[in-house]
């Protein structure tokens, strides 16, 4: 197991939580320089982190001989120029999502630290919380059958930082910010090699006065006839929601990630400071959260790039996933101008196509029906709903 000196980019939240994650690893991985803006900040972070340096210039950083990964958590505006000059560097690559604000930027970085030869990883931290993993093992088992809607749900009052709210910086609103993390795991549990064929948004500004949206509902449609559906609002109140329902041919599955988890505490005291991320209030009910950072994801997360990276392969979630999620946001963000359905432009897919998708094929009951359902009835009989096959005729048997 190798150890990793890093260059850590950004002191704000998402900096934190990445440092929090890394500290507490492996126990040879440590961050060696961080880069913030102002350098005052940069300093703060070193000395609150035990960081051996501080700077506010990029270039300096990710070159720092002393270094070989970049972790990249600036504003979204700031990604591709990072990226790129990492790439240029030689030094591996793990950058936060979204991967670009749009499918160009992140196809230009895909394209960058695939010709450096340099590993690259997308920091999805929601596809790797322990829920969503225990998950999609079960669905890859084959326990839910084949999935055929996924509903993702990511909601709160708004982010924490200026720059999201500007719409040149963060290259959108609620979609871009939240929007990326429901279409990655909706690709998880249908299957990142299942096409996203098109996408139908609608999408507002209903709260703030911003120029981006606030507010959007998706549905997006998958080549194998899968549904994708997510919510995503910096409108809603009472602190941050986090939920997610697969449903399968075999099962279904219901998950809430930080609402509502069994943790509850009511106070009229004097408590102050922190509660939990976006939480709103300090007083009467709460949703504490009890170990944040693994409730979201993060070490789990750089648990398997640091070993995808050290092994030679690639992570669960790559360069090339950031790819197709922007270029999902893209068709959301024509869709809620046109108000129809707009197709899903991927340049580069390296997915199955719809000829290699297998349809399955129901056995014959009787030699002649499809059995379209069996339902219990309460005196303990089981009426059989059965379709003819030749016919079409749907008849019905209790057996």
């Amino acid at each position: 197991m190798a150890s990793h000196s890093i260059t850590l980019l950004g002191a704000g939240l998402i900096g934190t939580f990445y440092t929090m994650s890394i500290n507490e690893m492996r126990g040879d991985d440590h961050i060696h320089t961080v880069c913030a803006l102002p350098l005052d900040s940069a300093k703060a972070f070193a000395k609150q982190w035990g960081i051996p340096n501080a700077t506010d210039d990029m270039h300096k950083a990710i070159n720092d001989p002393d270094t070989d990964m970049v972790v990249v958590g600036v504003p979204n505006h700031l990604h591709k120029e990072a990226v790129l000059m990492a790439a240029e560097a030689g030094k591996s690559i793990l950058c936060t999502k979204p991967l670009g604000r749009n499918a160009a930027e992140a196809k230009e970085m895909l394209d960058a630290v695939e010709k450096a030869g340099v590993f690259a990883g997308y920091l999805e931290d929601l596809a790797y919380t322990p829920k969503t993993l225990k998950t999609l093992d079960a669905v890859q088992k084959g326990a839910l059958g084949k999935i055929l809607w996924v509903r993702s749900r990511e909601t709160h009052p708004g982010p924490h930082s200026a720059w999201f709210w500007n719409l040149e910086k963060a290259g959108g609103g609620a979609i871009v910010d939240l929007g990326c993390h429901c279409i990655e795991l909706i690709r998880n549990y249908i299957g990142k090699d299942v096409r996203p064929v098109e996408v139908m948004c609608t999408a507002d500004t209903l709260v703030h006065p911003i120029e981006a949206e606030d507010f959007a509902i998706v549905l997006i449609r998958f080549q194998d006839k899968a549904t994708g559906q997510f919510e995503v609002n910096w409108t809603f109140r009472g602190g941050m929601d986090l939920r997610e329902e697969v449903s399968g041919t075999e099962g279904t599955v219901w998950i809430n990630h930080w609402l509502r988890t069994g943790f509850e505490m009511f106070t009229s005291g004097e408590q102050e400071g922190y509660v939990a991320e976006k939480a709103e209030s300090e007083k009467g009910w709460q949703f504490p959260v009890g170990d944040e950072i693994h409730a979201l994801g993060y070490p789990h997360m750089f648990r398997d790039m640091f070993k995808a990276y050290d092994e030679g392969v690639q992570p669960m979630e790559t360069f090339y996933d950031g790819y197709v999620v922007n270029a999902v946001i893209d068709a959301c963000y024509k869709s809620a101008k046109s108000n129809q359905w707009e197709p899903v432009e991927l340049d580069d897919w390296r997915g199955k196509e719809l000829k290699d998708l297998q349809v399955e094929e129901k056995p014959l009951i009787d030699g002649k029906y499809l059995l379209i359902k069996d339902e219990v009835m309460p005196d303990g009989s089981i009426k059989r709903i059965l379709k003819d096959a030749e016919s079409g005729e749907v008849i019905q048997k209790v057996i």
